[in-house]
């Protein structure tokens, strides 16, 4: 079943923390499907939306709320906007709600792994290098090894190129020749023929298992 059946309004946080981590597979976090989109479209756009838009601010002071915040603003809307610019637009909010998480003990004091790895990784997806510096330490104390090995890697890419690549086409960025070499190298490797790489994570970020 590549879709979870419908449940309760989309904007309670522990409606979203439940669909999330209960309701959803590992392997549907990061791996690209219509239907999946669809099915997050339909039920937490407009909460997206509502977040980006700062209507869920109050929600972060709350560790719970918080971390249902974060996933709209990181996770979901990548999903609902994907291919978009829309997708990035609440990255840096979320970058904040993460750090406030560390600096509050909200991490140190979640007992599950995975709901720490999802409240830092919008320190992996952001594009500034004291971020990625961050994502690195932090995933190596709060994360599995696979994790830590994308934290190096993210690191490794925005100390090369100030910035991820792959969101230029979506980003309306040109290209530098340094970069297209890097995506031409990407695309052959992968075997995909558009202009950028197909996910802002590599295939396994989690040895538990997913994308």
């Amino acid at each position: 079943m590549d879709t979870p059946s419908s449940a309760p309004h989309p904007c309670d946080a522990k409606a979203i923390l439940c669909f999330w981590f209960e309701a959803t597979k590992p392997k549907q976090w990061f791996r690209q499907s219509d239907r999946f989109d669809q099915c997050i479209r339909e039920r937490f756009g407009s909460c997206c939306h509502l977040a980006q838009r700062g209507d869920l601010d109050h929600w972060a002071h709350d560790p719970h709320k918080s971390l249902a915040l974060v996933l709209l603003l990181d996770q979901l809307s990548r999903h609902v906007w994907r291919g978009s610019a829309q997708a990035y637009e609440g990255d840096a909010k979320a970058v904040i709600l993460s750090l406030d998480a560390v600096q509050n003990g909200w991490i140190d004091q979640e007992p599950l792994r995975v709901r720490r790895q999802f409240w830092l990784m919008p320190l992996l997806h952001s594009e500034a290098l004291s971020d990625q510096c961050k994502a690195m330490e932090l995933m190596a104390h709060y994360a599995d090894p696979a994790t830590a090995a994308v934290a190096r890697r993210h690191h490794g890419l925005i100390q090369r190129f100030g910035r991820f690549p792959h969101r230029n086409a979506i980003l309306q960025r040109p290209n530098t020749p340094d970069e297209e070499c890097y995506l031409r190298a990407q695309r052959r490797r992968a075997g995909h023929p558009s202009t950028s790489a197909p996910a802002d994570l590599p295939q396994k970020p989690f040895a538990d298992p997913p994308e």
